[in-house]
């Protein structure tokens, strides 16, 4: 009866179920099994889930989904810029350095190159004069033609531009061309073991850059008595580079010098006001508002007296000043900022130069034989700029320069009176100041605490 009874409730089940009489007729059979082993609550559960089943399976296939909402958008896309390229260049090329001793044909033969009539050019030819002046070490970039001929020859010249030499059916053909220049940053450092020019020559630092050194911590540095064994340096300057060769030194950007166990420090770095200085990491001027000496080498023959026999006048009289002796043509420097307030002759002094100096400070420099350019009364001149050089004129018994260092117009002793400080970094300048020395300070530590003291690099 039960069973029965569930056959009448079969309207309830989905409609679509009838339509399948296979597994309608299966339903009926496993319902009627059931019964006779289940009890009626299992029975019914059973049927539900076989119901469900039977639903799903006659839903799912007919179902009709959203279809998905889709726009088409099309924007005219900007094609990127493309660089022309070059097409390559057939040739071969050799690079070669020119040895001590180099000819022209020495040069060609090392390259496997036999060409008499490429020599014969060369030798003879008045734009080729460059090639012969070309120091050892100096690179030669050769191309050659299908046949090993010269095809190309270019070069950097001592002048600094490129020359290049091409094939053509009417024979070579010279052009010179300004070549790509950069800048980059060379870091070298030395430990002195006998003299600063000797570890300089070691850690191959170009003449310049030394004397730059001793120029830029000479404030702080005797370099004539201080220096000790074992005093260590460290120097990053600029170096510029043309086709990949070195061809000039420029400024040194920062540099280290360890003297006596005491490090000094100086980073170029340029004020607000266009003006540029060296200063330490504490924003200390490296330099003193006034050099001591107004020329780089050259040796005391007179110092400040109150009391010196003149050999002129023969009588006892102040020597309010400096004998430098040096010879006729010496090039003389500023030892401060300044203004030329008089440039000509006058009597014992001869040919004159005085700057006025910011505050109470002037300078004198007479016996010059000639002025440096642009020399005259109102002319703004740097410290360390040339104004003049060495002469005998004036009451000058022999070539030298006659220096004075005057406050508030009375003469006093350049070596032993206390000079000012140039201008420091102020608070308001010190952030950006902090900001731009930080990569140098970066760069010196390299070489601080390495055990050897020499070092090249370059960025």
């Amino acid at each position: 009866m039960r069973c029965a009874n569930s056959a009448k409730k079969r309207p309830l089940l989905p409609l679509r179920a009838h339509k399948h009489p296979i597994l309608s007729q299966r339903l009926r059979t496993a319902s009627r099994a059931l019964a006779h082993v289940v009890s009626p609550g299992q029975a019914l559960a059973v049927a539900v889930l076989g119901l469900a089943g039977v639903a799903a399976f006659g839903i799912t296939p007919d179902t009709t989904l959203d279809t998905p909402f889709v726009q088409n958008i099309s924007r005219p896309l900007a094609l990127p810029a493309l660089a022309p390229v070059e097409p390559a260049d057939p040739r071969y090329w050799i690079e070669e350095r020119v040895e001590r001793g180099d000819t022209i044909g020495s040069l060609l033969a090392r390259a496997s190159i036999v060409d008499p009539a490429a020599v014969e050019f060369l030798r003879n030819d008045a734009a080729a004069r460059a090639l012969y002046q070309l120091r050892p070490g100096r690179r030669l970039s050769m191309a050659t033609d299908d046949d090993g001929r010269l095809a190309a020859l270019r070069f950097l010249t001592p002048a600094g531009d490129l020359l290049s030499f091409e094939r053509t059916s009417d024979g070579f053909v010279a052009k010179h061309e300004t070549p790509h220049a950069e800048t980059r940053l060379t870091l070298r450092a030395g430990e002195i073991m006998t003299t600063l020019f000797a570890a300089a020559d070691a850690a191959d630092l170009p003449d310049s850059v030394t004397l730059a050194l001793t120029d830029i911590f000479g404030g702080d540095i005797d370099f004539y008595h201080d220096l000790r064994r074992g005093d260590r340096f460290a120097v990053l300057f600029e170096t510029r580079y043309v086709d990949g060769e070195p061809v000039g030194t420029g400024r040194v950007v920062a540099a280290e010098f360890d003297n006596g166990g005491k490090a000094h420090r100086a980073f170029l770095w340029q004020r607000p006001d266009g003006n540029d200085a060296y200063y330490n990491e504490d924003g200390r001027n490296s330099r003193n508002a006034f050099l001591r000496s107004p020329m780089e080498f050259s040796r005391v023959t007179s110092g400040f007296t109150l009391a010196r026999f003149d050999p002129l006048l023969h009588t006892m009289r102040a020597h309010t000043g400096i004998d430098f002796a040096a010879p006729v043509g010496t090039p003389i420097r500023a030892t401060a900022d300044g203004v030329v307030t008089f440039a000509g002759q006058q009597t014992g002094y001869g040919n004159m130069i005085m700057l006025k100096h910011d505050g109470r400070y002037s300078t004198v420099y007479a016996h010059l034989s000639r002025f440096g350019a642009q020399m005259h009364a109102g002319t703004h001149v740097r410290q360390g700029e040339t104004i003049g050089y060495v002469g005998q004129t004036g009451w000058a018994t022999g070539p030298h320069l006659h220096y004075e260092l005057r406050v508030d117009g009375e003469p006093r002793d350049p070596m032993t009176v206390a000079l000012p400080m140039a201008t420091p970094i102020t608070d308001q300048e010190r952030p950006a100041f902090a900001a731009a020395i930080a990569p140098l300070a970066s760069e010196l530590a390299v070489v601080r605490d390495l055990p050897d003291g020499q070092l090249v690099a370059a960025n």
